[in-house]
């Protein structure tokens, strides 16, 4: 296989194969792959701005059935540790989101056997009710699904219902490797690849905004990290016309500290910040029709994720006031809104705050 035509190729916005992206994250030059992609990103971003958002991540419990080896916040119901997030603590969460100019929430938690949709649907029309503006960006494929089965409606039945409470995106969580191999080992508990798929391909007709993942550096196969983007860019293909279905994508490497997959399986993150700059670039040449790409700052540092605004990435996320779930795996990372504005100027580019819908804002 020749680099150069398959380069080329990327270029010309065609969909590379799984044996292509393959062949380029493996065997081409990281300087030639960095180089495509971040030529990719200025045909799709012509301006030289990175976007940014305030938000913040509120976790509706800790409660969760779904037996992840690579999580260390998920508990039983029964522990002493298991907690539902009540009112008063969210109106404080949301009260200094919004004096640090945030809007949205990223509300996210477990598969808790005991809340059903009746739960969120209360939950989020009382968030709604006392904030109007607030912007919910909640629960996930996961969450759906599992909630569709415990209440026996249809994927579509589940999100109309929760839109109507108040949801306004969906965010691409629990995506993980989107190959039932892995799912099985990683994930027990959770929906498999196919059922993901099919809650966001009908997120995307009920014109929701959603957005899509990937962690990797674990057990996973490079050939699967590749089948992975192959199949988010073919439900993005299916989608309306005028939906804006995937508008973003956030690969990720695992965190290993305290985790059963580390102390069971000596299973470590393997990801060094070449191998990341390698990913963000090829997933810049595999997914076309995903507008936006993100580094993940929390996971690799400032630097690495500066580094991948040159290597096809154009949007740095959230300053992300709260994050618990990744945070307790070892990921240390931190940014204010003047560090992720400095961290993006450094790099030598313009900072945009933009909403999830990634329309600027302008303050």
């Amino acid at each position: 296989m020749n680099t150069n035509r398959v380069l080329n190729k990327a270029m010309r916005a065609e969909f590379l194969s799984a044996t292509e992206g393959l062949f380029l994250l493996s065997e081409a030059p990281l300087a030639e792959l960095m180089w495509t992609a971040n030529e990719i990103r200025k045909i799709l971003h012509p301006d030289g701005k990175v976007t940014w958002i305030i938000d913040r991540n509120v976790n509706i419990t800790n409660v969760c059935m779904s037996g992840c080896k690579f999580c260390n916040f998920h508990c039983t119901p029964k522990s002493k540790n298991a907690y539902i997030t009540i009112i008063e603590q969210y109106i404080k969460k949301i009260d200094e989101t919004i004096q640090l100019g945030g809007e949205q929430l990223l509300l996210q938690g477990g598969m808790h056997p005991d809340l059903g949709l009746s739960f969120y649907t209360d939950l989020f029309s009382q968030l709604k009710k006392l904030y109007p503006k607030l912007k919910l960006h909640a629960l996930g494929p996961p969450e759906i699904a599992f909630l569709a089965k415990k209440e026996q409606f249809s994927y579509k039945k589940v999100l109309e219902i929760l839109m109507e409470a108040g949801l306004d995106s969906l965010p691409g969580a629990g995506a993980e490797i989107l190959s039932d191999r892995v799912r099985h080992f990683l994930s027990p508990g959770k929906c498999s690849a196919k059922e993901w798929l099919d809650v966001m391909r009908i997120a995307h007709k009920l014109n929701l905004v959603t957005s899509a993942t990937m962690m990797f550096g674990h057990v996973e196969t490079i050939a699967e990290r590749m089948e992975h983007l192959v199949k988010l860019r073919e439900v993005q293909l299916e989608k309306p016309e005028n939906a804006p279905g995937f508008l973003s994508f956030i690969p990720w490497p695992f965190q290993h500290k305290n985790t059963v997959l580390f102390s069971k399986y000596n299973v470590s993150n393997r990801v060094n910040a070449e191998e990341y700059l390698r990913m963000i670039a090829v997933s810049r040449l595999m997914l076309p029709n995903i507008p936006n790409l993100q580094p993940s700052w929390l996971t690799v540092g400032k630097q690495t994720a500066q580094l991948c605004l040159h290597a096809g990435a154009n949007d740095f996320g959230s300053i992300m006031i709260e994050e618990n779930v990744v945070s307790g795996a070892g990921a240390s990372n931190n940014f204010n809104a003047a560090g992720i504005q400095n961290a993006i100027r450094e790099a030598g580019f313009t900072p945009q705050q933009r909403n999830q819908r990634f329309e600027y804002i302008y303050t």
